[in-house]
């Protein structure tokens, strides 16, 4: 009996021990994780929660170039030669309006250093040299590291549970400010799960205030905010956040006056101090030029690379072609930029263009003789031409008729007939470009004329 009780014993033993064996060979047990309860280390849900609650440098980018960091107030910069402290918003405001009093590529500002930068994790860097400032700047780009969620907040207070991998609560943190949620998700771990107190309550800048469940729904509001809006986060000097609607509502409210040009760099304002585009709904422009002239082309507002253009497209007035980057619409004003050519609009609802219809043009051209010569200024040959009753006489240097013909007008066409000698390559129709009193240009195909009034 007892041999046989013994038999019995290592018997159970042997197999307990093979069964033990037998459990060590396989795989070991794992939790799987509930999305909609907790968040891993390096979920997309939780990496979304810091973009949203990092700090928002773009503020100050007039200074700075930088959206993921701004300068802790008070600081020192000398712009156009002046001295100014910034020690608040108000301060960036007088900054803009220094730079605003020279138009252009000829501003100039410096930053006195060292400052004291707060960077996105809202840590705290102290920057010595503007080499220094530049390198950091760098690794921040709107849509490249710059990864900050502006449209959207969390209202505070919230509760942030965490929990170690055996899903043991390990903590339980009140959060009351961005500044102590974005430093609580720094100290985690890898290896770390959190968990929300639902329901979270988030305001868009409209004060609009929505309500996330799970974490899926968190989620997805993040999502659709992550690119709903854009606060300054391009890093030009000077330039003010405006909608593409807000753009196009006030390009056609009236006419704008072109007070400021500089193509290559080179200010050529005073050309074009008499220019004036006016837009239409539809994608229509006018350019008015001096003496009457106009042309026509299209217009369109679009956005790329995360900022509002104006993209123009005329067939004569090809100076104006381009895609220009607006950069601020206020105070009756537009400015705008392509590579080395800038531009300022200034509305002008009372403006007045001069039309060269055929009654301006047969009246001016009745008086006195015109000379011809091409765009550059130089003559044909030493003609002289006078349209008097619809005739044209072609007077030669010793004041004989080398040629004769005749004109009419229609609109702003002017065509030419009858001429067989000296002037014969000309007949046809010119359009009129300009039309003023002391000279006129006109246009065919790719020839253009200006005639200058002679009247001794």
């Amino acid at each position: 009996m007892k041999k046989c009780f013994k038999f019995s014993l290592v018997a159970f033993l042997l197999a307990l021990l093979m069964a033990l064996t037998s459990c060590q060979d396989e795989e070991p047990f794992v939790e799987t994780i509930d999305e909609e309860q907790t968040l891993s280390f390096d979920s997309t849900t939780l990496e979304l929660m810091k973009e949203t609650v990092s700090n928002d440098g773009s503020y100050d980018n007039i200074v700075d170039g930088a959206s993921c960091f701004d300068i802790q107030f008070p600081y020192k910069v000398v712009a156009n030669g002046v001295e100014l402290t910034i020690d608040s918003m108000d301060g960036l405001q007088v900054l803009e309006e220094i730079l605003d009093d020279v138009e252009g590529f000829e501003s100039t500002m410096d930053i006195v250093f060292p400052v004291t930068v707060t960077m996105a994790d809202y840590t705290e860097v102290t920057i010595s040299t503007k080499e220094d400032l530049q390198k950091t700047a760098l690794e921040c780009v709107e849509g490249g590291i710059d990864a900050d969620i502006e449209c959207i907040d969390v209202v505070y207070p919230a509760t942030v549970f965490t929990y170690n991998p055996n899903f043991q609560q390990t903590a339980s943190v009140l959060v009351e400010h961005d500044v102590e949620l974005r430093r609580f998700f720094a100290g985690l771990e890898e290896s770390d799960l959190v968990s929300f107190d639902f329901p979270i309550t988030l305001k868009y800048k409209d004060s609009t205030e929505v309500i996330a469940n799970t974490n899926s729904e968190l989620s997805d509001i993040l999502r659709q905010a992550k690119d709903a809006c854009d606060e300054d986060d391009d890093n030009d000097y000077n330039d003010d956040d405006f909608t593409k609607e807000e753009l196009d509502s006030v390009l056609v409210q009236c006419p704008w006056d072109l007070v400021k040009v500089q193509m290559q760099s080179t200010d050529q304002s005073e050309y074009y101090d008499m220019y004036a585009l006016s837009f239409e709904e539809g994608g229509k422009v006018t350019s008015y030029g001096r003496n009457g002239y106009n042309t026509e082309g299209k217009w369109s507002t679009a956005i790329e690379d995360y900022r509002v253009v104006l993209k123009l497209d005329f067939e004569d007035a090809v100076e104006f072609n381009d895609t220009w980057k607006v950069y601020e619409i206020k105070e009756g004003k537009i400015r705008m930029f392509v590579a080395d050519n800038f531009m300022i609009l200034e509305k002008d609802c009372d403006y007045q263009p001069i039309v060269c219809d055929a009654e301006i043009i047969e009246n001016r051209l009745s008086v006195c003789s015109w000379r011809m010569s091409d765009e550059k200024g130089e003559f044909f040959e030493d003609l002289l031409v006078e349209f008097a009753e619809k005739r044209m006489l072609v007077y030669g240097s010793n004041g004989e008729v080398v040629d004769e013909g005749s004109w009419t007008i229609e609109e702003n066409m002017l065509t030419f007939s009858g001429l067989s000698r000296s002037l014969a390559n000309y007949i046809g129709e010119w359009q009129v470009l300009e039309c003023g009193e002391e000279d006129m240009k006109i246009k065919r195909k790719e020839e253009v004329i200006v005639l200058t009034k002679v009247c001794n």
